[in-house]
This record gives C-alpha cells, sequence and structure tokens, in this order.
C-alpha cells in the first residue's frame, strides 16, 4: 500500500539514513493509481517521470539507496528505470 506522501516522515522506521528497504530487498511497485497520486501531489525533488507510470506493480531487487538531503531514501530498482522513492515501493511478498 502506498504511504501517505503529504504526511509521511521518510525513515520513519528505522531513522534518517538507514534504509527501509536494504539493497538486495525484493520490492514491488506501488500500482497506477497510487503512482498517479504521487506524482499529482509530490512537489519536491525527483519528480516521477512519466515513463516511470508503465512499471506500476513490477517487481525487482533494490540496487542500491541514496539519500537526499534531510534523509528522503531514493531507490534504484533493477526492473524498473529511474529514480523511485520510498513512499513509491513495498516489500514484495
Amino acid at each position: 500500500m502506498l504511504k501517505n506522501v503529504t504526511l509521511k516522515s521518510m525513515g520513519q522506521t528505522k531513522g534518517a539514513y538507514n534504509p527501509e528497504l536494504p539493497a538486495g530487498t525484493l520490492v514491488r511497485v506501488a500500482n497506477l493509481s497510487q503512482l498517479q497520486e504521487f506524482k499529482g501531489t509530490w512537489r519536491f525533488h525527483h519528480p516521477l517521470t512519466e515513463e516511470q507510470l508503465a512499471y506500476a506493480g513490477v517487481e525487482g531487487r533494490v540496487v542500491d539507496v541514496a539519500f537526499y538531503h534531510g534523509g528522503d531514501e531514493l531507490y534504484h530498482v533493477e526492473s524498473a528505470p529511474g529514480i523511485w522513492h520510498e513512499a513509491c515501493l513495498e516489500p514484495a511478498a
């Protein structure tokens, strides 16, 4: 389930600069409606691109994690190009 993009504080479980989804974690990209919601409400760094919407629901492993100033977690996923925000990913079952 997509995390609340307007109220979520990044890194809320493990703390700032400790990834919620470490490299190697199998993740799933949020569904299309969730990605569209994020795209329509997110107003800061690294917005989702139109190309990324095509990867809704895709599973892949986290390749690496970077952190934006303030601790926002930014992910690269092997099966989905671009930079992904924590709010757009979830652990795959």
